[in-house]
């Protein structure tokens, strides 16, 4: 009996460290996502998503690592997009993409209230779809099951009305269309300004905002709106200067106005 009580209390403490040690890669990894975020850098997000891996590996009970696993995966995919296309890029994004629904999907299985997880889920397989008939209707069902099951879990989350945004964003078929993305990027950018008012944990998602921004004025030079477009260009700069979508954009609307 008191040989199986020390074996029980060995493997508790052995749990213990090593949710500790999880927490500590965790933490670790958001700094680093976050510094990357900032400066949009490729390598950054790759080394955050080596910390969310190994953080995983510590503690592969926890959906909040495997969020951020996926998270830094999808950024690095977009990242890497951004680059001239050349055929290592392309094979590197792709990668990314299919590390990063990997993680997202053990994540919903790990908490399937996961709403940030659900909505990037969504995002990832319409970017998929890209167009494509029959991979349209291949992801299309799991586009609008991610969705549905992130807007049920967090009405009010300022990453998931972007996400849901950027979806209608890229589907939009007319100045209807482009007004109901607009509108949702509108009430995105004003949960964002909630959330900025609140305080962060560590491992408390706070990105998104600076792209919100971005896609809010691509939508309002689609609808010939270049005042808008402009100052909303200009929000995004002074979240994230790097933003090279919203400097082309400000360059563009600049000409128009």
């Amino acid at each position: 009996m008191i040989r199986w009580l020390s074996i029980l209390l060995g493997l508790f403490a052995w749990c213990a460290r090593a949710d500790s040690s999880g927490d500590r890669l965790a933490v670790a990894g958001v700094a680093e996502f976050t510094a990357a975020y900032q400066a949009w850098d490729g390598a950054r997000f790759g080394a955050a998503a080596g910390l969310f891996r190994r953080a995983c590996t510590n503690a592969p009970g926890s959906s909040t690592n495997f969020y951020w696993l996926g998270a830094a995966e999808f950024h690095r995919m977009l990242q890497l997009r951004s680059l001239p296309v050349t055929s290592a890029n392309t094979l590197a994004a792709n990668a990314a993409m299919d590390a990063a629904l990997v993680a997202l999907e053990t994540a919903v299985k790990l908490d399937k209230g996961d709403a940030e997880s659900h909505a990037l889920l969504g995002t990832l397989y319409g970017m998929k779809i890209n167009g494509n008939l029959i991979r349209a209707a291949r992801y299309g069902p799991r586009v609008v099951r991610h969705r549905d099951l992130a807007l049920a879990s967090a009405t009010n989350n300022p990453r998931v009305r972007y996400l849901v945004g950027t979806c209608q964003f890229h589907m939009a078929n007319g100045a209807a269309a482009q007004r109901e993305a607009l509108a949702t990027f509108l009430l995105a950018e004003k949960l964002f300004a909630a959330e900025a008012t609140q305080p962060a944990g560590p491992l408390d998602p706070r990105w998104g905002r600076s792209s919100c921004l971005t896609f809010t004025g691509r939508t309002y030079e689609q609808l010939g709106q270049w005042a808008e477009a402009a100052a909303c260009f200009r929000r995004a700069l002074i979240e994230q200067p790097s933003d090279r979508l919203a400097k082309e954009g400000l360059e563009r609307v600049a000409q128009k106005k």
